[in-house]
């Protein structure tokens, strides 16, 4: 993979997709004309995503329905997103068909009780731990941690940004350009070690929604002139 460039994406698999964050990523990727694959361990369930995520679209179908390791291997890039608890398990499981791919981690490793306290793994993030389950041939990268879905499923702008790490400087151009196709501000945060910030940032967060009332509390970054 090219240090400098992005790769065209045409297909995204959200592994793990039938929750909120991932029907909000696919509402917003298909609208931008990208073909979404929602996977789940069962069929009938991922199939029930897609059809929501469809309607929303007022049925232009470019959302289907696959088992998680269908969506996997049929995905150009593949994006995770499922709770911590099912994590590891799950790079595990499609880590075959993640070779070769640009792999997006959403996932937070939240342990409840305690959602509030940062609490990383041994890795160093759950970012760190999928590149470590996959290996070297897939390229992992955080970001959309500190999104919330009740913004994405919105069709109005985003007053969140949105912090992208992984090891390559080309895949996290890949996924800057991903952001931006959902209507998102995306900045590159730099080395996949950085996702520690990232990832962490969530349970800060979550403790400014309990504390103010709201669901959607996120951060952007100042003084940096926009497009």
């Amino acid at each position: 993979m090219s240090e400098q460039q992005s790769t065209p994406v045409k297909t995204i698999a959200i592994i793990g997709g039938t929750g909120k964050e991932g029907k909000g990523l696919a509402y917003r990727w298909a609208k931008a004309g990208i073909d979404i694959l929602i996977g789940s361990r069962s069929r009938e369930k991922a199939e029930g995503a897609a059809a929501e995520v469809n309607q929303l679209l007022d049925g232009a179908g470019r959302v289907r329905g696959l088992p998680n390791e269908e969506a996997a291997e049929l995905g150009d890039l593949l994006v995770i997103t499922v709770p911590y608890a099912a994590h590891a398990a799950m790079c595990e499981a499609i880590k075959l068909y993640a070779k070769g791919k640009i792999v997006i981690d959403v996932t937070v490793p939240l342990v409840p009780p305690k959602v509030t306290r940062v609490q990383m793994p041994p890795a160093g993030s759950a970012t760190q731990e999928a590149q470590l389950i996959m290996g070297e041939d897939a390229e992992v990268v955080a970001a959309f941690q500190n999104i919330s879905y009740e913004q994405l499923l919105k069709d109005e702008p985003v007053s969140c940004d949105v912090l992208v790490c992984g090891r390559l400087k080309s895949a996290r151009a890949t996924v800057l350009e991903l952001v931006r196709a959902a209507g998102l501000v995306g900045y590159d945060a730099g080395p996949i070690e950085n996702a520690v910030v990232v990832e962490g940032l969530t349970s800060v967060l979550i403790g400014i929604n309990k504390q103010f009332g709201v669901h959607d509390s996120g951060i952007r970054i100042t003084s940096v002139p926009q497009e």
